[in-house]
């Protein structure tokens, strides 16, 4: 297929040679279509660029479905989206093509697997950058090194852009829309305190368990709301939790809310708890108060909350087979599951405000 593609494109376009930096207008792409997470830790990328470029277009590159958290951005001038489910190479290709009549000055790819490194190459942007570890990095005119446990997931990322800025930092930022804080509205009308609870994640070793998120539930304020928060996916795991509790003021609003309308009522939350997964990146965004448990996983990977109210909880009993992943698994290896079993609800809610 990579093949296919090299040679379908040099067909079409003659050459891939850069384009010259003197001809190219002051326009960046990154790249970032890799899971929602991912998209919001690349957004302080799109802040450091426009502080130190202001009058340049940014455009930004997504999987389909990750497109919501950028409605409306004020600073981006596109968003661009690759289905990756239907006709993946198809798009793939089209892409390329629109990237190269686009004429960029530089493309930043934050990510480290062949199809971004083809999609770097084939924009030929006078500046390609990229991590070492992708494939195609031989062909960029600047590389970073990508190492896990050595830092943020957001230094990383900006460590791509320090030949063209510097090395100071940027959080996250996600800019709710008029929309999404009308979302929110609705369920901040007429409720003085409430807390957001985000129980699931894409693997299973990534999660609390649900008997857990019922606990807590079970130890927060009884006059306070407790919302559910999750993709249409994770609506049928919410209601599980909600049902298992007679918490009368537990909703289940998986699969409810639009991503930023999500965002917009972490926002107000009294306090946000969240597994090692994309609502605790949400939460940096917003600036969110946030507790976030980690299980299988380890903070010290670089995916830690960003906010300025920020708890991080943990099993403080060593345990020889954590990590197991660097993503988590679909089932605990060992069987046990003590990495997530072992933390008790004292250590996630207190202190609680």
């Amino acid at each position: 297929m990579v093949f296919l593609f090299l040679q379908a494109f040099f067909f079409q376009n003659h050459t891939f040679l850069p384009i010259e930096p003197e001809l190219c207008p002051m326009k960046f792409l990154i790249i970032q279509t890799a899971f929602l997470g991912d998209v919001v830790l690349a957004t302080p990328l799109i802040e450091k660029i426009h502080r130190f470029f202001p009058s340049a277009e940014i455009h930004l590159l997504v999987r389909k479905g990750n497109e919501g958290l950028l409605r409306n951005h004020p600073i981006l001038t596109k968003t661009w989206v690759w289905d990756k489910g239907a006709r993946k190479y198809q798009n793939l290709f089209r892409l390329a093509t629109q990237f190269r009549k686009e004429r960029f000055f530089a493309v930043v790819n934050c990510q480290r697997f062949a199809a971004s490194g083809l999609l770097t190459l084939a924009s030929g942007a006078a500046h390609r950058i990229g991590f070492d570890k992708n494939p195609f990095s031989w062909a960029f005119s600047h590389r970073a090194p990508h190492r896990i446990g050595q830092g943020h997931e957001v230094d990383r990322n900006l460590s791509l852009i320090e030949h063209l800025s510097d090395q100071s930092t940027e959080l996250p930022r996600l800019y709710p829309d008029a929309e999404a804080l009308k979302e929110a509205q609705v369920w901040k009308t007429g409720v003085s305190d409430y807390y957001c609870l985000a129980p699931t994640s894409v693997w299973f070793t990534k999660q609390w368990p649900a008997h857990k998120w019922v606990e807590l539930i079970a130890a927060l304020p009884p006059e306070a709301k407790v919302y559910l928060l999750g993709a249409p996916s994770d609506r049928i795991a919410c209601q599980n939790i909600a049902d298992a509790i007679s918490h009368p003021k537990v909703v289940n609003l998986a699969g409810q809310l639009s991503l930023l309308g999500s965002a917009a009522l972490m926002q107000g939350a009294k306090r946000n708890f969240v597994n090692d997964s994309a609502p605790l990146h949400l939460a940096s965004a917003v600036n969110a108060p946030v507790t976030a448990i980690f299980c299988s996983t380890l903070p010290s990977f670089g995916f830690t909350p960003l906010s300025t109210d920020h708890r991080i909880v943990e099993t403080t009993i060593p345990l020889p087979c954590r990590p197991c992943g660097l993503h988590g698994k679909s089932q605990c290896p060992e069987g046990h599951f003590r990495c997530a079993e072992y933390i008790s609800i004292s250590e996630v809610c207190d202190p609680l405000p």
